[in-house]
């Protein structure tokens, strides 16, 4: 069974158990745009005891507010009491609900008229007490009633705003826009982790480009991405960068995303986030230690929004190493191999990409990089070591940090086909042992 199959099914228990009940929200508005859901919600008259006797599996994910999450099989859906909410007091939640038994009262409390529709499932019928059918033809973002007021209940509803604008290619309505340009401040006041997820889901649901714009226009970019903020004026050299700016540049590379992950959408609006406090002129302009001062920024940036330490991780790596690929053509053929078999590069070569074309255009490395990945058979790329760190122990030398020196020098041989073979792989380990002795003395 499906999300909507189940959707489908609530309502119809809930409405032969003598409910009001309705599909809500979000999954309304992408059936009126021709779009899948993503997830279906249902609202209905019946109070969440109701709720759980007609459906004994289900969790009460929020019960004080009516909400109740039914599964079956991995397909599960909200189902909600219709409600008026309280006074809001903390910039998210209610003090409290009062449970309706129409409709009404649960719409007017809702943030955009967009996600506020109500649908029969079983006859088709449209309920719309806000105009937002209108607003969908219009394509429009409007908060429902005093856009202040909504804006003010639940601060996260900023970035929403432009969340849906951005993925839906609407605008948003000059009312709705003032007030989030009014009250942007108060995104400060949101725990970093929704403020996260809202990030992403700008860089990644699409329409990247025009979130980050809208985020900038309406002061939200300062209050939340302040580095970002940084990239705006920062010239380049134009024989490099004719597209003009690192804020162009990184607009256009947004722009050029296509279902992303969060690692390569987060390093695309990364990799140059160094270039502000490195430029200088010289010869030309310069950004001497950007990449260093890029993964610098990036780690608090991510840490200060809670990312998960894996995809911080990844981040850094895509920005330590996006400019690397300018020296594939006379890269030895160990250190090629080794840039290629790096963990998502995929998202690596995808970053470099969308660098060339948002900016000189060349895409010559790229196709360099694409062909030799394409020769080289993994066994190529990572053939297992001809000698280990037991080997050289065996072989009478003591653990040290020149360990890791003498084996990546035998595995650079292997790579280069110099060596095949263990007995050579520990002369070359001889020969470089000898070597730091050498030196010592």
């Amino acid at each position: 069974m499906d999300f909507e199959d189940l959707a489908r099914s609530i309502v119809e228990r809930l409405r032969a158990s003598g409910h009001a009940a309705y599909f809500v929200g979000g999954c309304v508005r992408d059936l009126l745009l021709g779009r899948a859901p993503k997830d279906y919600d249902v609202a209905t008259s019946a109070r969440p005891n109701e709720i759980l006797s007609l459906f004994p599996g289900a969790n009460t994910v929020g019960a004080h507010f009516g909400v109740v999450l039914v599964h079956h099989g991995s397909a599960q859906v909200e189902v909600a009491t219709f409600r008026a909410d309280l006074e809001y007091r903390d910039g998210r939640h209610p003090e409290g609900v009062r449970f309706e038994n129409e409709p009404r009262e649960d719409i007017l409390r809702r943030d955009f008229s967009i996600n506020a529709l109500l649908l029969d499932p079983a006859t088709g019928e449209i309920m719309d007490f806000v105009n937002g059918r209108a607003d969908l033809e219009a394509r429009l973002i409007r908060a429902i009633g005093d856009p202040e007021r909504r804006f003010r209940e639940d601060h996260l509803r900023l970035l929403r705003a432009v969340r849906f604008a951005a993925r839906l290619g609407f605008t948003i309505e000059p009312q709705t826009f003032e007030a989030i340009r009014l009250l942007a401040p108060l995104i400060g006041n949101v725990s970093a982790e929704r403020v996260r997820d809202e990030v992403a889901r700008i860089l990644t649901e699409g329409g990247a480009r025009r979130g980050f714009e809208l985020l900038d226009a309406t002061g939200l970019l300062h209050e939340v991405l302040p580095e970002i903020e940084a990239l705006k004026g920062v010239e380049q050299p134009p024989e490099f960068h004719p597209e003009g700016d690192v804020w162009t540049h990184t607009l256009i590379m947004l722009e050029g995303l296509r279902e992303p992950s969060p690692e390569l959408a987060l390093g695309v609006l990364l990799h140059d986030v160094g270039k502000p406090t490195t430029f200088r002129i010289a010869e030309r302009i310069r950004f001497d230690g950007h990449v260093e001062k890029g993964v610098e920024i990036a780690h608090r940036l991510l840490t200060r929004l809670r990312f998960p330490q894996s995809v911080i991780e990844t981040t850094e790596a895509l920005i330590a190493n996006h400019m690397r690929f300018g020296e594939v053509t006379r890269m030895r053929e160990s250190t090629l191999k080794r840039l290629i078999r790096m963990p998502e590069f995929d998202d690596h070569l995808e970053l470099h990409r969308l660098d060339c074309l948002s900016s000189h255009g060349s895409l010559a490395n790229y196709d360099f990089v694409s062909r030799k990945r394409t020769e080289l058979p993994p066994e190529q790329l990572k053939p297992p070591r001809l000698v280990t760190g037991r080997d050289l122990i065996d072989a009478g030398y003591k653990p040290g940090p020149e360990f890791s020196v003498v084996l990546d020098e035998i595995e650079d041989a292997q790579l280069e086909g110099r060596i095949a073979t263990r007995e050579e792989g520990l002369l070359v380990a001889r020969e470089r042992f000898a070597g730091f002795a050498t030196i010592r003395s």
